[in-house]
C-alpha cells in the first residue's frame, strides 16, 4: 500500500472539464472520476448558460489549486474552455499544465452555433503550451471531422479519428471508454510519465504520434 501511495503521489493531477450541461452519471468523464484516484472534476458552474470568462476563471483557479503537474481532460465545450485558458495563460511549456486530452471539441464557429456557445467564439488558434491529443468522431453532430482536424492543427495537437461514435459521450455507449483511457495514459507518458521524467516537445510529439494499439485510427 505504501509503495502504491508513493507512486500515486508522483502521478499528475487529472482534471476533467465537461461541456455544456455538465457530464451525467453514465458519461465516461464521471466514470473516470469514480474509478481513478488521481482524477476529479472542475466545477465550472453555469453549466446550462456557460460564459467563456467565467469558465476560464474557474479553470484557472482549479489549475492553481491542483498539485502540479496537471493533465486536463476536456469534452465538447470544455475543450474550448481549455484552449481559451491556454491562450490567455502565460505558463511556460509543460508547467503547471503538462498535457491535455481534448475529446469531441464543439464547433463554435459554424453558422448555426447555439447561442449558449457564442461567448466561446471564435475558437482560439494559438498553439497549446503543452502536448495534447484531439479526438473526434466522423458523425459528431456538434462538429464535422474536418473542422475538428483543423482545431488540432491550430493547437499543435495530435489528431485521432475515432470513427463513427457520435459526440463521444454517454449516448455513444462508450461506458468507461478504455480507448480513451489508453490515450490519457499516452498523454501522461508524453508529459513525463508517472515519475516525471523531463520530456522535450519533440520527445512528447514522438510519443503522442506512435501508431495506436487501440482500434481508433490516427490521422496526421
Amino acid at each position: 500500500m505504501g509503495h502504491f501511495a508513493s507512486n500515486l503521489a508522483l502521478r499528475p493531477s487529472v482534471l476533467t472539464v465537461p461541456g455544456l450541461g455538465n457530464s451525467g452519471p453514465s458519461h465516461w468523464q464521471t466514470l473516470w472520476e469514480q474509478s481513478r484516484l488521481d482524477t476529479r472534476r472542475v466545477e465550472l458552474g453555469m453549466w446550462d448558460t456557460p460564459h467563456r470568462n467565467v469558465w476560464v476563471t474557474k479553470l484557472d483557479q482549479a489549475v492553481s489549486q491542483a498539485q502540479a503537474p496537471v493533465i486536463l481532460v476536456g469534452h465538447s465545450l470544455g475543450c474550448l474552455a481549455i484552449a481559451w485558458w491556454a491562450s490567455l495563460s502565460p505558463q511556460p511549456y509543460g508547467w503547471p499544465v503538462a498535457g491535455a486530452l481534448l475529446v469531441a471539441p464543439a464547433d463554435v464557429d459554424r453558422d448555426d452555433t447555439p447561442p449558449e456557445l457564442a461567448t466561446f467564439a471564435p475558437a482560439p488558434k494559438t498553439p497549446l503550451p503543452f502536448p495534447s491529443i484531439v479526438v473526434a468522431s466522423t458523425d459528431d453532430p456538434w462538429i464535422a471531422i474536418d473542422p475538428a482536424h483543423s482545431l488540432a492543427v491550430d493547437w499543435g495537437s495530435h489528431f485521432v479519428d475515432a470513427g463513427a461514435q457520435g459526440h463521444l459521450n454517454a449516448a455513444s455507449g462508450l461506458g468507461w471508454w478504455p480507448e480513451g483511457q489508453e490515450l490519457l495514459e499516452r498523454v501522461i507518458e508524453a508529459t513525463g510519465g508517472p515519475y516525471g521524467e523531463v520530456r522535450t516537445p519533440g520527445d512528447a510529439r514522438a510519443i503522442l504520434t506512435r501508431p495506436a494499439e487501440a482500434r481508433s485510427g490516427a490521422r496526421a
